[in-house]
């Protein structure tokens, strides 16, 4: 896999909040993200991060079960730390945290972080915004545009920290599973890019990819910081092997001005189109040019 990251503080806040672990030859890619507005924030992203990297390198077993133990125990450290300074009571973070293995992504979730897969042409959200705003989004009551604009966005009724679980409580760690297939690609990001950037916007960065993960997710949080910079920003790619080979073989696109297009794939049907159409034009040419 070919990974890179990127995090910054953005425009507008003082400190940086966010904080990842990226460890391609293990296949573990973490994000994690301080509450906004509650007590050391950056403390409870950065305990997380040493606590579920401890507990996954030093677990072994079944994918799911070292997933949400390790995000568990991250859980109840965070709370403990809490309990040591008055100013650090009520300190959590959210996070996503994704594991391959075996030809299998393990995602475990909380909170309104998010991860996408990049599949054949396609981007989709595996996570879920577990938020007010994000539950009336994914229920198509809000635009996506709607979304980004909410005076709530940044209300979580999950989080990591702010009271003791077990890895079995319910409306805690959100499992999802898919098959990892080389030609993929993942994103791992903290809400402060996708509250800034479409997922239409994210999708066209993406798609420039061209084997520098770690251009891909600089490019994301620049154009996060572009659109306006409101909050921290991190951004982890991972790439299969196989994945952007579609678009390697096909020469950029120019647009006047000499601004480069993503490059675009057809299958299928479209594919069908294209090249006929394209067939058709040249011999246009050439039985002009005979009669010529």
């Amino acid at each position: 896999m070919n990974a890179g990251a990127a995090t910054d503080t953005g425009l507008v806040r003082e400190r940086n909040e966010d904080r990842y672990w990226i460890d391609p030859e293990r296949g573990v890619f973490l994000v994690a993200d301080g509450l906004g507005g509650q007590s050391a924030g950056e403390l409870a992203a950065e305990t997380a991060v040493v606590e579920i990297r401890e507990t996954l390198l030093a677990s072994e077993g079944a994918a799911e079960e070292r997933v949400r133990t390790a995000i568990t125990r991250a859980n109840n450290r965070i709370f403990e730390v809490a309990q040591q300074e008055a100013d650090r009571h009520g300190m959590a973070c959210v996070l996503t945290l994704a594991l391959v293995e075996n030809g299998e992504l393990t995602i475990g979730h909380v909170g309104d972080s998010r991860l996408y897969l990049v599949w054949d042409g396609a981007m989709r959200k595996l996570t879920s915004d577990h938020s007010p705003v994000g539950e009336d989004e994914e229920a198509g009551a809000l635009t996506e545009e709607e979304a980004m604009q909410h005076p709530r966005r940044n209300e979580v009724f999950r989080d990591v920290g702010s009271q003791l679980r077990t890895p079995a409580d319910e409306d805690f760690i959100e499992i999802r599973k898919c098959r990892w297939r080389p030609d993929s690609a993942i994103l791992l990001c903290s809400d402060g890019l996708t509250d800034q950037l479409t997922a239409a916007e994210v999708r066209a960065i993406v798609e420039r990819y061209d084997g520098d993960a770690a251009r891909v997710a600089r490019e994301l949080v620049d154009a996060a910081n572009d659109a306006g910079g409101k909050d921290n920003t991190t951004a982890l790619f991972i790439a299969g092997p196989q994945f952007g080979s579609k678009y390697a073989t096909r020469p950029r696109m120019e647009a006047p001005g000499g601004a480069v297009l993503p490059h675009k794939l057809f299958t299928g049907r479209a594919a069908f189109l294209a090249y006929g159409l394209l067939i058709g034009m040249l011999l246009w040419a050439v039985l002009r040019a005979v009669r010529g």
